[in-house]
């Protein structure tokens, strides 16, 4: 049975949480990636697809590559954010329903020739996942910037050409300098927001 979380973790992951701009020259590792991964992948998804794929660019030359495809507003904070991560998902990731969803392998066979179900799929799972990379990064103490401000096609054929992966949306991973920080924006109301039937 779930339990309440502290209101310490509450602010970790949300509250006090906040979209990072600028970045301490402090070294992401690759056991912290590894872990990022680790906990991300348990996270649910629809018949347990799992289409997200991410590409961490840690290095100096993987990131130039990306930079002629960031806006002009994103370009600064990603070249010195220690790790760039392209949230992407697999268009094909039917082909592991057999092993992901092994009560039902004929799950796959709902896949095949359906370009629409497979795109809506990928994309609303593998969006998920990207948020449940967000929150795993806030749990080991890492900061986040997600973006969409970049060319997807541009990114696509820089990285992915020849692969059946799309990227997504960017998400700045590392250690926040809290001087880049914007003033906490406004949130829309629980009624604007919600309704309960």
């Amino acid at each position: 049975m779930a339990e309440r979380f502290s209101s310490a973790v509450m602010d970790q992951l949300f509250l006090s949480a906040r979209t990072q701009n600028k970045w301490l020259p402090k070294d992401v590792t690759d056991a912290q990636l590894r872990e990022l991964v680790e906990i991300t992948r348990m996270g649910p998804t629809s018949a347990n697809t799992q289409p997200a794929r991410f590409v961490f660019l840690k290095s100096a030359a993987s990131k130039e590559r990306l930079k002629p495809f960031l806006s002009e507003g994103n370009r600064e904070k990603t070249m010195s954010a220690p790790v760039c991560c392209i949230v992407a998902h697999d268009m094909k990731f039917y082909d592991n329903l057999p092993r992901t969803f092994p009560h039902r392998p004929q799950a796959k066979d709902g896949f095949i020739g359906k370009d629409a179900h497979i795109l809506a799929t990928a994309f609303r799972n593998g969006t998920l996942q990207g948020g449940y990379l967000m929150i795993a990064a806030r749990l080991v103490g890492l900061d986040t910037g997600a973006m969409s401000g970049f060319d997807n096609a541009g990114v696509d054929k820089e990285f992915f050409d020849g692969t059946e992966w799309r990227s997504n949306f960017l998400v700045n991973i590392g250690y926040g300098d809290p001087t880049g920080v914007m003033q906490r924006l406004p949130r829309l109301s629980f009624d604007e927001y919600a309704k309960i039937l």
